[in-house]
């Protein structure tokens, strides 16, 4: 399984099986670091200028894989647990912290020397709950477990979830003058 840097595991054998398309891929297939980011690393930059920018990884005829770009990075956009299913809900002007948080699923590849700091291999992150999130970096949890959310975690959603009703519930003038006096 994979490790993190400290050593704790990060819940998966292969994170790529996690991984969608680049975030860095336009909707027509570009590779949009290649275009607006060519001093960053200018070899890449003219290998993609000479084939119109293609996405090296999002044309399906051709073979390689996202292991294979060396600028790729995918994060999860959806805000539910990858692991429990539990939703995310915030409630606006409140300091409450976040159900969900970003778990990255790749760290440094090691190849770099002892005066530079290792570099992210590739940035694969989804959403994982609190709960779930302690369990796969202190254990040997997995992200592909079957599980249900805590007990304690649907406890604070359902919590949030009253306060966020009480909020949008309606009480007229009449009713609060009433109360004041």
């Amino acid at each position: 399984m994979e490790k993190t840097p400290r050593g704790t595991s990060v819940g998966v054998d292969d994170p790529y099986a996690f991984a969608g398309v680049c975030d860095r891929c336009t909707d027509d297939g570009r590779c949009r670091y290649a275009f607006e980011r060519p001093d960053a690393d200018p070899a890449f930059a003219r290998e993609r200028a000479a084939e119109e920018y293609a996405c090296p990884v999002h044309d399906p005829e051709r073979e390689e894989t996202p292991a294979d770009c060396p600028h790729f990075r995918s994060r999860n956009r959806d805000r539910e647990c990858v692991r429990c299913g539990l939703e995310e809900k915030r409630l606006a002007h409140d300091d409450e912290r976040p159900l969900l948080e970003e778990h990255h699923l790749s760290y440094a590849d090691g190849s770099a020397s002892a005066s530079e700091p290792d570099e992210l291999s590739h940035e694969i992150t989804v959403y994982l709950c609190r709960w779930c999130h302690a369990k796969v970096h202190s254990s040997w949890a997995r992200l592909t477990d079957d599980v249900t959310p805590e007990p304690e975690a649907v406890a604070e959603l359902e919590g949030r979830r009253g306060r966020e009703l009480d909020e949008l519930g309606f009480e007229s003038a009449a009713e609060r003058y009433d109360a004041d006096e």
